[in-house]
């Protein structure tokens, strides 16, 4: 397989040269909602699914399996029993209040910080995947250098506004040491805001010290730079390790995502709306503890949503049950008024074939019609999250491309110079050759670079070459362009040194290229 991009002539080093000169990699500005959210629910169904959910926390309670965070809840005035949290709805109320609507992430490349919350919201790359899917369509175990290349693809592609954190596990690194070198991956392969590893309330303070190094510990104190994600264990259980990290994120002021992890039918009643009334008492009760934890800092309403099948207990994706459970959600993070995190371009198929892109193209509609901020998950999600694919990846972000021109709305600016185009063509004739049309050709219409729109004589004249091949040449030439952002040289050392200081402290115990 060639590793030329399509439609390429020239070749070598002067021909790479010239394409970086000419490829626009700038990262697109912040998802911008400008299209009314799709609202299923009217004001007395929305304030069902809310009684009903702290009528949940009143009399069922939350399990929080941390003894530092029972004690928090006591002297926040909770009822609390063994481990079971009782909190009244005016505390959940009071203590989500202070949860800003609105903030800015801030990134390394000042020119990518982004407005986060209300209409403004963020497409972030998928992370976990224990496989992938290589350069040469090939599923194996990953390494940290292709980690490495997906952080550079989620630089250079435009619609990603993060390089995320362990978009692969790199099982060539141990265990116990891993976040430090996916953390440095992250920072050092781009310079787009990024996330931290939350596999441990130890883990998480790395994070956090080495983004200290690189933005100042003052300045992290006022500015959202990384994002941690607490999974609680549906239903209605959140575990010590999960706790300890939220804590280390939310004493330094960083955003976390409060997610509860929905297997709907299994781990939530087999009903739509009481799935989001279980999910939404889940994600209430970890939020409210965020403001116990520092009042008035970041925090996001998340979620993972999926649906089982009922003949097999397997997660699916892209039912439409998930996108009604999206627009619900969405509602009711309005209601509460904080920003809120969904999943995108889920897909459960093995390769990279029409039912993944059926699959998250429902998903990816669904969430932008929702309204979601932190569209988590947006790039090269397969096999349920198994593998990273990078065909898929290549794809999703172009996909994400479109929808961040369809979330824009309509754009009304040359609708009078274009509606005069009219009377100067008149009946029967063509536009082509208009001034207005040679003006906004290049803009005025999306032209998606990894779809095929030419004749099949034309594509098979060229190899009729499917989109699996085209996707993996685009990946292949984007990383043989990439050039690595500039980090000061003090930084970068201050970091080296740090991960060489933990890496000593921290027992590199566990086996190399385990599974789990």
């Amino acid at each position: 397989m060639t590793s030329v991009a399509t439609g390429t002539v020239r070749r070598g080093r002067g021909a790479r040269k010239a394409q970086r000169q000419t490829r626009d990699i700038t990262m697109l500005p912040a998802l911008h909602r400008r299209l009314p959210p799709v609202e299923p629910m009217d004001p007395d169904q929305v304030a069902r699914i809310d009684a009903a959910s702290m009528d949940i926390l009143e009399n069922v309670g939350v399990c929080f399996r941390d003894p530092v965070a029972l004690a928090d809840w006591r002297r926040a005035g909770a009822r609390v029993v063994g481990e079971m949290v009782y909190p009244d709805r005016g505390l959940v109320r009071d203590l989500i209040a202070t949860i800003p609507e609105t903030f800015t992430y801030h990134a390394r490349d000042p020119a990518k910080n982004l407005p986060f919350g209300g209409d403004h919201g963020m497409f972030v790359p998928m992370t976990g995947a224990p496989y992938l899917r290589d350069l040469d369509d090939v599923r194996r175990n990953p390494t940290l250098d292709d980690l490495a290349n997906f952080h550079k693809l989620s630089h250079m592609l435009p619609a990603l506004h993060s390089t995320a954190h362990h978009i692969v596990e790199p099982y060539d690194h141990p265990i116990s040491q891993r976040h430090l070198r996916i953390t440095y991956s992250s920072i050092r392969h781009s310079d787009k805001t990024f996330m931290g590893m939350t596999t441990s309330p130890k883990n998480a303070e790395d994070v956090l010290d080495m983004a200290a190094i690189v933005f100042g510990a003052d300045f992290i104190e006022r500015h959202p730079v990384v994002t941690g994600n607490c999974n609680g264990n549906s239903p209605l259980v959140w575990d010590e390790t999960m706790l300890g990290a939220l804590r280390a994120f939310c004493r330094r002021n960083q955003p976390v995502l409060c997610s509860p992890f929905v297997l709907g039918g299994a781990n939530t009643p087999a009903s739509t709306a009481a799935t989001v009334a279980q999910l939404n008492a889940e994600a209430l009760s970890a939020l409210a503890y965020t403001q116990v934890v520092r009042r008035g800092c970041p925090a996001i309403y998340g979620h993972y949503l999926s649906t089982v099948s009922m003949r097999s207990g397997a997660p699916m994706a892209g039912t439409p049950e998930i996108s009604l459970m999206n627009f619900m959600i969405g509602q009711m993070a309005r209601f509460y008024r904080v920003p809120w995190r969904t999943s995108n371009t889920l897909g459960g198929a093995k390769t990279f074939d029409a039912q993944a892109g059926y699959e998250s193209a429902m998903t990816l509609n669904a969430v932008l019609l929702a309204g979601a901020n932190y569209v988590w998950h947006s790039a090269g999600w397969n096999e349920a999250g198994m593998h990273c694919s990078t065909a898929k990846f290549i794809v999703d972000a172009e996909v994400c491309a479109m929808g961040h021109r369809m979330a824009a709305g309509i754009d009304w600016s040359d609708f009078d110079v274009a509606l005069a185009a009219v009377a100067d063509v008149g009946p029967g004739g063509h536009y082509l050759g208009h001034p207005h049309t040679l003006a906004r050709f290049q803009k005025a219409f999306f032209m998606p670079e990894m779809f095929d729109n030419s004749s099949i004589e034309q594509w098979q004249a060229e190899g009729a070459m499917e989109i699996t091949e085209r996707a993996l040449i685009r990946a292949r030439t984007l990383l043989n362009e990439y050039e690595q952002p500039p980090l000061d040289p003090a930084i970068d050392a201050a970091l080296c040194d740090f991960i060489a200081r933990r890496e000593r402290e921290i027992p590199a115990a566990d086996a190399l290229n385990q599974e789990y």
